[in-house]
């Protein structure tokens, strides 16, 4: 930079990426970057997610408001990288989600960082995921929470994509998955 310049986020975000392999911009913001939102306030937290556990730098904290996810979402036999790239109005900008892997970013994120309402709010706003990439996706996630969270919504949301979520996603186990929010709700997920 020179002096009385201003960062901007997508070059800042590419200098990240050279830093961090894997981080990418993912869940709520890579949504509503590729045009799946709702009421998505001004000041909205940016939400990135990677590979590796790291702190995001002081000064582009300060200037980006920013929550950083480091968790396997997908087995190993995943290809790394699967379902990133830039999106169509920037092409050399940093690398971002994917809706179908947004989307299951976004749902493993609730009951921690995003509310129940608002994750389904958006989740409607899905309406023609590539089913060749979510059901890779879907077969790729240990996650029961998240793969019965896709697959229940969708059905209960009467999205035209939820017997080809629930095929894809293949048995998760027996019985109910039920789990205490830290708001108190309790989340119950059917098999």
């Amino acid at each position: 930079m020179f002096p009385n310049d201003t960062v901007q986020l997508e070059p800042s975000l590419r200098l990240l990426t050279t830093q961090t392999p894997g981080l990418h911009v993912g869940g709520k913001t890579a949504l509503a970057w590729r045009g799946v939102r709702h009421n998505i306030g001004p000041r909205e937290k940016l939400s990135l997610w990677g590979d590796h556990s790291i702190r995001l730098p002081g000064w582009f904290s300060e200037r980006f408001p920013a929550s950083y996810v480091a968790r396997c979402l997908f087995d190993t036999k995943l290809t790394p990288g699967y379902a990133i790239g830039s999106i169509p109005e920037s092409p050399r900008g940093p690398p971002v989600s994917e809706p179908e892997r947004a989307l299951l970013e976004l749902l493993s994120e609730v009951g921690m960082r995003q509310g129940i309402e608002e994750a389904r709010n958006i989740m409607e706003s899905v309406l023609s995921p590539r089913m060749e990439v979510l059901g890779n996706l879907l077969k790729h996630c240990p996650s029961v929470k998240v793969v019965r969270l896709c697959v229940q919504w969708a059905e209960e949301l009467g999205l035209s994509w939820a017997a080809d979520a629930r095929a894809a996603a293949g048995p998760r186990g027996k019985g109910r998955w039920t789990n205490r929010l830290p708001d108190g709700t309790t989340l119950v997920l059917k098999p």
